[in-house]
């Protein structure tokens, strides 16, 4: 955080640093405004240009791109800010050299002025400004750890593998199950029916009917015990 705002506070001053440069004398007592912005690559002439295509617009350039590279705190769109800077600066620099012959700095005030001085102090504070900015943080990226298992639909159980209930037919059938007599049902001895008298359970019989399968006349059973059905 500390380095964003410190390398915010370095790019800006560059940014300003360069933009007010061209208001100031370049060579000799001629303002850096006043070279036109075909001179830096055609040569160098005495015609006078005006402000919005001289030398000033490709620093208004370079400090709208160092003004986005704060906002968004990125270091390399504030370094490709300074590079613009350094980069028109000298290629100024070399087209003046070829028509004066040489440069130099005269103590009488000739030759390079503080114009020029500032543009380059306006580039390096950009390129320092890109240096020192942290840059915007990367969010962590937390390890993608695989799941064991997907996740059950809503109409499944809540445990993976399923467990394997029985269905509905399972348990239920369509056609029913005879009931059992627990006095003949499985697994009980059935006399035979010769020796149902003797027999420990007799076979049920109807109340109404004799041994063989006649009805009485009087309505009465046999007189023999037989237990209600279940």
């Amino acid at each position: 955080m500390i380095r964003n705002v410190i390398g915010s506070v370095l790019a800006l001053l560059g940014a300003a640093a360069a933009v007010q440069s061209p208001f100031r004398t370049w060579y000799d007592d001629r303002l850096g405004r006043d070279y036109r912005v075909q001179d830096l690559f055609e040569g160098v002439s005495g015609a006078s240009s005006g402000v919005m295509t001289s030398i000033l617009l490709p620093f208004l350039f370079a400090a709208l791109v160092a003004l986005a590279g704060v906002v968004l705190r990125s270091r390399w769109t504030v370094a490709v800010a300074g590079l613009v800077v350094l980069g028109f600066t000298v290629l100024w620099m070399v087209q003046q050299g070829r028509q004066a012959g040489s440069l130099s700095v005269g103590t009488d005030g000739s030759g390079l002025r503080e114009g020029v001085a500032q543009a380059l102090a306006g580039g390096v504070l950009l390129l320092l400004g890109a240096l020192v900015m942290a840059g915007r943080r990367r969010a962590a990226r937390r390890p993608r750890t695989a799941e064991p298992y997907p996740v059950p639909p809503d109409d499944r159980p809540d445990t993976w593998p399923p467990t394997q209930e029985p269905g509905p037919s399972a348990h239920t059938s369509t056609v029913p199950e005879p009931e059992t007599d627990p006095y003949t049902g499985p697994g009980r001895h059935r006399a035979a029916p010769a020796d149902e008298d003797t027999a420990p359970y007799p076979v049920h019989g109807d109340a109404g009917r004799d041994r063989d399968g006649q009805h009485r006349q009087d309505g009465q059973g046999d007189g023999r015990y037989r237990p209600p059905h279940p």
